[in-house]
């Protein structure tokens, strides 16, 4: 009898066990949002596969990619707390810290914080051939597509056209596209020209170049120095596009991986540390991420870092 009580009391412990551990809350997994930009752009995919990345990289995370209007609108979402790592445009990041409200910022974006500089935006004015669009000064009078409103491409275009001598004014007309929507209006002949700012080798401008004669128009190093920073002087290599024969000079500015100020120090150490651990498979997700270098992290970093990224990269011995 007593046997069977010690059994009893060592059964009833453990059923108490159980039904204790299975009250207990569950541990919730970390959202990570990764805010990207249009499916047809360079962000995407990149974004998509930090997102696999991260599934598999960081234990108890949800990552999760959102395609958005990118720099503009992935700023405002991660000031809003809905997103944890946004793709965005150096000079987008720079005016949103400022609270440039004609950028399309309210006000100072002070949540901001930067994970790591990445590689640089190209700015590609491709035009087709048939409209005889060969410079910068031949845009006058043409239809021209400058990206989504206010988005970080749509910056780009109104500060290139300004060193120019051009404003919207001057063309003929002014469509606010996406890549995809604005490389559909030229095929169908109803634009001349679409000005793209993304990493080389873009699928949009591969797609057009595919079905329409192209030309891609230089943008000269002295129209860059007129911009000024972050804006830097850079080449579209030949054979970069289907048709295009030489070396295009153009304007290219750096972009960058944001989060926020109340992301928690050990989910932004993580989110850096594998990015720089798993840089092939960005770079097989689409050859912008080649760019990407340790050492060049932290250059030019319009907001402050974050102390989780930063952890990381001291331990890298890489400074600001």
């Amino acid at each position: 009898m007593r046997r069977f009580m010690k059994t009893m009391t060592a059964g009833a412990a453990a059923l108490t066990a159980v039904l204790m551990a299975s009250s207990l809350p569950a541990r919730s997994a970390e959202f990570i949002n990764v805010l990207t930009g249009g499916t047809s752009g360079v962000y995407y995919p990149l974004g998509v596969a930090l997102s696999k990345i991260y599934a598999e990289k960081i234990p108890d995370t949800r990552p999760s990619v959102q395609a958005t209007k990118a720099s503009v609108e992935n700023l405002n979402l991660l000031q809003q707390g809905k997103g944890e790592i946004a793709f965005a445009l150096g000079d987008s990041v720079k005016l949103a810290w400022e609270g440039d409200t004609e950028a399309g910022f309210k006000g100072k974006l002070d949540k901001l914080r930067g994970i790591t500089a990445i590689y640089p935006n190209y700015i590609q004015i491709v035009a087709s051939k048939e409209s005889g669009i060969k410079t910068l000064a031949d845009l006058k009078g043409k239809r021209l597509s400058v990206g989504a409103p206010k988005s970080g491409t749509e910056l780009n275009a109104r500060a290139i056209l300004e060193a120019a001598g051009l404003g919207y004014n001057d063309l003929g007309k002014v469509e606010y596209l996406p890549f995809a929507e604005s490389v559909e209006l030229m095929k169908n002949r109803q634009l001349d020209a679409t000005l793209q700012s993304a990493g080389l080798g873009v699928a949009s401008i591969r797609d057009l170049a595919a079905s329409v004669d192209i030309t891609v128009v230089e943008i000269p190093a002295d129209v860059v120095e007129k911009v000024g920073a972050p804006y830097i002087a850079g080449t579209i290599p030949a054979g970069t596009y289907n048709g295009q024969a030489g070396d295009v000079p153009t304007a290219a500015v750096v972009n960058f991986l944001v989060t926020r100020e109340d992301v928690s120090d050990d989910l932004a150490y993580a989110m850096t540390k594998t990015i720089y651990e798993n840089l092939d498979q960005l770079a097989a997700a689409h050859s912008a991420a080649k760019a990407i270098k340790i050492e060049d992290a932290l250059g030019g970093m319009p907001v402050p870092l974050h102390p989780g990224a930063e952890r990381f990269f001291k331990e890298k011995g890489v400074s600001q």
